[in-house]
């Protein structure tokens, strides 16, 4: 051990530590300064970086005896607090930075370094600092984060004061639509918003610590476990293996009527076979996180290893063994049936492309891994908390599993840093619900960034082929589409994924004759898991870079020939449905201006450029609001003395459910003199707050807003005089009246056919048209995006900084989705880097954000969604922009610079 006196935050301390200790753990663990993060661990991603003697570093990184006596470090909380706001985190907050607000710390400690020594940075300076510090952001796309360190900056300077910047309601006027601070952002940029990890050093000292011993191996039969050594080593309470689980052992996957598996296929320790690598074994429970990860070493598994199928083509073959005996490979079909048979009408058609297109494994790469922790509470019941952002679907995919009713089980959803839709699975909430009721004790359960990149699902890579036909005016007349959907070894939601293909392959356009085939496959690579775009991400792609192809053979402009096809009055999806607003031409006529000016740059530049070639390219980009079909959502709201309390359970990954949940139920409760202070939020605890549904598909703001309206608007009726005035709170009791409302809406909609796709899958539809400007260097290969230009309608805008946020994420993810990110390889997609995350200087500043607002019939106040639609199809504007500027047509993702080099080469021969 070892004495150091150090000064923190300006206090000296004197601490008796471990010198292999890591600075991230004295901090945290010793002085409970829970403010700094610890993501990746291995100095990848910033979260942890404090001030140490006035220059950064990354405390996860930094060993104790490397750290100098009397040394001075700076964290989160010697910067500023809740009531004492430094400059940047004030700055912070008014740019909508703090989206899920796991990096913040981090970011906030950094930026106070570069202002301490500049005060006066250009954009550039600031984006240099992040990049040399490796802060890496997976929510915000950088550029609200520079803007802060420059508003910053000039508060600094004084040449702009807190008062001028603050947002102002006027009395009773409208939140919507305005650049309001949503009610988490003062703790996240304080550092006061506990995290599950945060969470977890405040556990009664009788928790137990869970590691997991998993599979390194792909596909394999289980001969035998052994944890008898494991059971001898220090502090081990006890090693739980499939023999001690209460229940079936299975989580319930939720499958379709028409899926040929029973959806029950995923056990939560697996006892007969291995299907994925990281696959949960054993779980060693000890008194320290140290004895469970050195006796977890210690259980050893006896395997037969299997041919490991690691993609669909694999594992459609006929020699393929079924990864689940009894259930074929295939095991879920589906087929587009609209208008005429294409086949002859193919035959007669001026114009025909057909193209092979392949979107991968995308990683999802939150900066916070997995962490949860499990307990009972006083009346027995199981309370599981985890970044879980489908509370009640996730109580019931568990409950046989685990061995209870479901009414016996309580999910809560902690604080969470991102998931960007893998959360929408369960991961650890079954694992934890074993320990604690074999146990009886509280449990925790905490993954490192190798053990969230490895076990987690994944984007679901489709492999498709697309074949399009326009008539001699340039008008499409027939698609034809085939899809296979590799979703992994678990069938949990791959039936409703593989929808996704007949829903978005040529969405936008007006086709009046499709046929389709699609298909869900079984793999023994990483899970398939719900990922931002959910299938329209794969099926826009594969559409909107064969439109470019199509038009470039009719020899039409790729944005007028979008332009004559896109939907007009009249016109149908895929599905046959009507679109709910028509505004497609509108948003191209939007952009078409700043595509004029960028074609004419490139082409200048193109002229005296020779190692490098410049392009421009569009992409539509759409995404629908629901769970398809008549999707339902709750809330509920109450009267108190103080005001309003509104309770649901719009699950929160960062995206601002907590601005939601407070603009739609001040614009409903203004009209009763209610104000935003007076009313308050009870948000994701199944003890208190209602079936909401999950937070995904874009549903929470159209359909648990229009929920939480409708129990706000059966509040005010029940407060309501016969003159249409309000009863106060008082006179509510007074005349025993109940105070407490409940509010439910159901999507009008019917789900699509299995055997056709027909029906009107969703309420609302969120749409967008996206200009991508890039260089490419003909001498490495490598693709460059300079700027991105994107006109968006999601409807009437909730909160400005919100959605302004939603888009430029979510751009930024599909910069990654086009030219970095892959999980394919076991030893090279492993690390944050390794994935390809986009960091700073990989995401362009120069982003324009363009919106028009047509009110949506079915959406709360006319809003429809905003996450999900910027990454629907970004990659595929690049890839074609790629082809503008030099030939080169990426069709398999990413767009690697062998790959782009490759294509230079075959073009020169």
């Amino acid at each position: 051990m070892l004495k150091k006196v150090i000064k923190i935050n300006g206090a000296s301390r004197t601490l008796i530590i471990d010198p292999e200790s890591s600075l991230s753990d004295v901090l945290r663990k010793q002085l409970h300064l829970t403010g700094t993060k610890v993501g990746c661990g291995i100095g990848e991603c910033g979260a942890c970086n404090v001030i140490m003697n006035g220059k950064v570093v990354k405390s996860c990184i930094t060993r104790m005896k490397r750290v100098p006596d009397e040394a001075e470090i700076i964290t989160i909380e010697g910067i500023g607090t809740q009531d004492d706001l430094h400059h940047i985190q004030f700055a912070w907050m008014i740019h909508g930075a703090a989206q899920c607000g796991f990096c913040t710390p981090g970011f906030i400690v950094s930026a106070k370094a570069l202002l301490d020594e500049n005060n006066n940075p250009t954009r550039e300076d600031v984006r240099n600092w992040f990049q040399k510090n490796r802060n890496v952001c997976r929510c915000t796309g950088y550029k609200p984060l520079i803007d802060a360190v420059m508003e910053a900056a000039r508060l600094i300077r004084g040449e702009v004061t807190r008062e001028q910047l603050w947002f102002k309601l006027p009395v009773g006027a409208t939140l919507l639509g305005t650049d309001a601070v949503r009610p988490s952002a003062c703790a996240k940029v304080t550092g006061t918003w506990d995290f599950g990890a945060d969470l977890g050093l405040k556990l009664p000292e009788n928790t137990l610590h869970i590691k997991l011993v998993q599979a390194t191996v792909s596909h394999a039969n289980i001969i035998s476990i052994d944890t008898a050594e494991a059971e001898k080593m220090p502090g081990v309470y006890k090693v739980i293996t499939y023999k001690d689980v209460k229940g079936t052992n299975r989580i319930n996957g939720l499958a379709f009527p028409s899926n040929k598996g029973d959806g029950l296929e995923r056990p939560i320790l697996n006892d007969k076979k291995i299907f994925q690598f990281g696959d949960a074994i054993a779980m060693v429970l000890a008194d320290t996180p140290t004895h469970a990860e050195n006796a977890a070493k210690k259980v050893v598994v006896e395997i037969e290893e299997l041919p490991a199928y690691m993609s669909a083509p694999a594992a459609m073959a006929e020699d393929a063994i079924e990864i689940h005996p009894g259930t074929p490979n295939i095991y879920f079909e589906t087929r587009v049936v609209k208008g005429e048979d294409t086949a002859p009408l193919m035959e007669e058609l001026s114009y025909v492309v057909e193209d092979d297109s392949y979107v991968g494994r995308q990683p999802h790469l939150p900066i916070e891994p997995d962490v949860g922790f499990a307990y009972f509470n006083e009346d027995g019941q199981l309370v599981i908390h985890s970044k879980s952002v489908a509370l009640h679907f996730h109580a019931l995919m568990i409950a046989d599993g685990i061995g209870l009713p479901v009414d016996k089980i309580s999910i809560v959803q902690n604080p969470t840093g991102g998931t960007f839709g893998y959360k929408f699975s369960p991961t650890i909430e079954a694992l934890l619900g074993v320990a604690a009721i074999e146990t009886g004790k509280p449990v925790y359960l905490e993954f490192n960034m190798f053990q969230q990149i490895t076990y987690t699902g994944k984007r679901s890579p489709f492999y498709m082929h697309i074949k399009m036909g326009a008539d001699a005016d340039g008008k499409i007349k027939a698609m034809e589409t085939d899809w296979s959907v590799d979703h992994g070894p678990y069938s949990e939601f791959g039936d409703l994924l593989t929808t996704r293909g007949s829903q978005f392959m040529g969405a936008g356009y007006r086709i009046d004759n499709i046929r389709g085939e699609g298909r869900t496959v079984a793999t023994n690579h990483a899970w398939g898991s719900a990922f931002r775009g959910y299938g329209s991400p794969q099926s826009l792609f594969a559409s909107e870079v064969l439109i470019d192809e199509l038009a470039e053979k009719i020899g039409m402009d790729p944005l007028e020939f979008r332009y004559k096809n896109v939907y007009r009055q009249g016109d149908t999806t895929p599905n046959g449905c009507e679109p709910d607003v028509i505004v497609l031409p509108q948003l191209l006529d939007m952009i078409r201006p700043y595509y004029k000016e960028a074609k004419e740059t490139a082409n200048e530049k193109n002229k005296t450029s020779t190692d490098k070639k410049y392009g421009a390219g569009i992409s539509l980009l759409i995404y629908g609001c629901g769970l398809d079909g008549p999707d339902t959502s709750e809330a509920w709201a109450e009267l108190t003395e103080d005001g309003v309390i509104v309770g649901n359970s719009w699950e929160d990954h960062g995206q601002g459910a907590d601005m939601g949940t407070l603009a739609i139920s001040y614009e409903t409760l203004r009209k009763a003199g209610f104000t935003p202070e007076n009313i308050k939020l009870v948000l994701n605890d199944m003890n208190f707050t209602p079936n909401s549904g999950p937070a995904g598909g874009s549903r929470s703001n159209v359909l648990t807003g229009n929920a939480t309206r409708v129990a706000c608007e059966n509040l005010l009726e029940g407060m309501k005089k016969p003159d249409g005035t309000y009863r106060s709170y008082h006179e509510m009791i007074a005349e025993e009246k109940p105070v407490k409302y409940y509010g439910k809406w159901t999507a009008p909609c019917t789900a699509c056919d299995v055997e056709t796709s027909q029906g009107n899958p969703f309420p609302t539809y969120m749409y967008g048209v996206l200009l991508a400007e890039v260089e490419v260097d003909i001498n490495t290969g490598k693709a460059k995006v300079e700027k991105l230009v994107i006109a968006s309608d999601i409807g009437v805008i909730i909160n400005k900084l919100v959605v302004d946020g939603q888009i430029l994420g979510g751009l930024a993810q599909g910069i990654g989705l086009a030219l970095t990110e892959d999980f394919e390889d076991l030893k090279k997609h492993t690390t944050l880097t390794g994935c390809g995350i986009p960091q700073v200087r990989d995401v362009t500043d120069d982003i324009t954000l363009l919106y028009l607002e047509t009110p949506r019939p079915l959406g709360p106040y006319g809003a429809s969604g905003a996450g999900e639609m910027p990454l629907s199809a970004p990659h595929a504007a690049i890839v074609n922009a790629i082809y503008d500027a030099c030939g080169v047509r990426i069709t398999h993702l990413p767009a690697l610079p062998e790959k782009i080099l490759a294509g230079l080469k075959k073009l020169n021969k």
